[in-house]
C-alpha cells in the first residue's frame, strides 16, 4: 500500500478522466438541463439566500461591521464569505448519498467509486465559478475595487476541494453501511455553519468560543476569500500552512477510510 492513498487516486483519476468528465457532465445536466432557467438556477439560489440574509441581519437585526473591518459593505462581506462555505457544503451534502445513487454501477461493473465525490465537487465548482464571476463584477462595480489577489483563488478552491472530497469520502462510505450518516452529517454541517464567521466577524464571537474558529478550516477559507476579493493583502504563511495541513490531512484520511470500507460495497449495496 502506498504511503499516501491520494497518490494512487490521482493515478486512477488520470486513467479515468473520460469517465470523470462524463460523470461531471451528467451530474450538471441532471441538475439544470430541462428546466426553464437552466444553469441560471446556480446563480438564483445563492442570490436569493444573500437577499434573505441581508434583509434579516442588516435591515432587521441592524448588524454592523466593526470599524477597521475589511469592508463596511455588509452585503459584499456576507457574499464573499459565503462562497467557500457553499462549495464545501454542497460537495459534502451531495457526496453523502452519492454511492447509493450510483449503486447500479458499483455492483455490476468494475467502477472506481472513489471518483463519484470528485465528480460532485467538479460539478459544484462550475456553479461556484459562475457565482464567483458575479461577485467579482459586483465588487468592481459596487465597491470600485479590483485586486490581482483574486488570481490566487484557484489555490483556495483546491484547498476546499481536497478538504470537501476527503470529508465526502468518509461520509459516503459510512452511509453505505449506516444509513443515518447523511442525516447526522446535516446536523454537523448546521453546527459547523454557525461556528464559521460568515454573518459576523471573528472579533464579534464571544471570547470563550474564539478558539473554535482557530480550529475551523472553513473559518480560514472564509477569511481568505474575503481578503483576496476585497483587499490587496497577501496570504500569510500561517494561513497557507494551516489550510495545506487541513486539506491534505482530510484528503489522505478520507482516502484511507474509503479504501478500507470499499471492500464491502458490492455486498452491502
Amino acid at each position: 500500500m502506498p504511503l499516501l492513498p491520494g497518490l494512487g487516486f490521482f493515478r486512477t483519476l488520470v486513467e479515468r478522466r473520460t469517465l470523470l468528465f462524463q460523470l461531471v457532465r451528467r451530474d450538471f445536466e441532471q441538475r439544470f438541463v430541462g428546466s426553464a432557467a437552466g444553469w441560471l438556477w446556480g446563480l438564483i439560489h445563492p442570490l436569493v439566500l444573500l437577499l434573505s440574509w441581508t434583509f434579516v441581519f442588516q435591515w432587521c437585526l441592524k448588524v454592523a461591521l466593526p470599524r477597521g473591518e475589511i469592508t463596511q459593505n455588509y452585503t459584499m462581506f456576507l457574499f464573499t464569505g459565503y462562497l467557500p462555505w457553499l462549495l464545501f457544503q454542497e460537495t459534502v451534502t451531495r457526496s453523502s448519498t452519492s454511492l447509493l445513487d450510483h449503486a447500479n454501477l458499483i455492483t455490476k461493473t468494475v467502477f472506481p467509486a472513489e471518483i463519484v465525490p470528485v465528480s460532485i465537487f467538479l460539478s459544484s465548482l462550475v456553479s461556484h465559478l459562475m457565482t464567483l464571476t458575479l461577485v467579482v463584477a459586483a465588487v468592481f462595480v459596487w465597491l470600485n475595487h479590483f485586486s490581482v489577489m483574486i488570481f490566487l483563488l484557484p489555490l483556495y478552491m483546491l484547498f476546499t476541494g481536497l478538504f470537501a472530497v476527503g470529508i465526502g469520502w468518509i461520509v459516503a462510505s459510512l452511509q453505505v453501511y449506516l444509513r443515518d450518516t447523511a442525516q447526522a452529517m446535516m446536523v454537523v454541517l448546521t453546527l459547523w455553519f454557525w461556528v464559521t464567521p460568515i454573518f459576523i466577524t471573528e472579533q464579534q464571537y464571544p471570547p470563550q468560543v474564539r478558539w473554535a474558529l482557530t480550529l475551523n478550516p472553513l473559518a480560514h477559507l472564509v477569511r481568505a476569500y474575503r481578503e483576496r476579493l476585497l483587499s490587496y493583502r497577501l496570504p500569510s504563511t500561517e494561513e497557507l500552512t494551516i489550510l495545506t495541513a487541513c486539506s491534505v490531512g482530510a484528503f489522505v484520511a478520507g482516502g484511507l477510510v474509503f479504501r478500507h470500507l470499499k471492500r464491502g460495497f458490492a455486498d452491502v449495496l
